[in-house]
């Protein structure tokens, strides 16, 4: 199985999303699925795919050329497929992926997340859509939901598909889960 992971390319300022992001990597390439990713060596996203490959998996990092020309791509990986512009890239990772999850992270993270729930809900994906509530990172995030909800400007039928993770352990069981249907 293909996991598309969101997640920044720097390292924030919580050393436990270092270790989450490593257990994350850990599981992905352990379990024989393949990592991707955006691409880049940098913060979060190079702990990522580095900790997949040193678990024996395998890591697909798709990067935009103006990253390419800067040096930010990762070197070690088993794949770089590179594109044009933000807007391929963020096509060519969902069309890749068959799981989603957005680990804490920025402003890109949120931009690239936000685009697969909205494919989620309109079922024009159909794949799990997780967001890593890392220490209740997406809490903000899960209560706009609900209030969009509330407000009759989405349900739940509609929001089906989108999950929120505390852990590890809730990630693979929403995938193991997903995968049974």
């Amino acid at each position: 199985m293909n996991i598309t992971v969101y997640l920044g390319a720097n390292e924030g300022n919580d050393p436990l999303l270092k270790e989450a992001v490593r257990e994350l990597g850990t599981w992905i390439g352990s379990s024989g699925n393949t990592l991707i990713y955006g691409g880049s060596k940098n913060g979060l996203m190079g702990e990522a795919a580095e900790s997949v490959l040193d678990a024996g998996g395998r890591a697909i990092g798709v990067e935009p050329q103006i990253f390419i020309d800067q040096g930010f791509e990762y070197d070690r990986l088993t794949e770089l497929i590179v594109t044009k512009d933000m807007t391929e890239r963020k096509t060519k990772m969902i069309e890749l992926g068959d799981a989603f999850i957005a680990f804490p992270g920025g402003t890109g993270t949120l931009e690239e997340i936000a685009e697969v729930m909205s494919k989620v809900s309109l079922k024009w994906l159909s794949a799990p859509c997780i967001l890593y509530n890392l220490n209740g990172y997406y809490d903000s995030l899960k209560e706009l939901l609900l209030h969009m909800q509330e407000k009759g400007l989405s349900s739940k039928e509609r929001q089906q598909g989108i999950y929120f993770a505390k852990n590890l352990e809730e990630i693979k069981g929403i995938i193991q889960h997903e995968n049974k249907r």
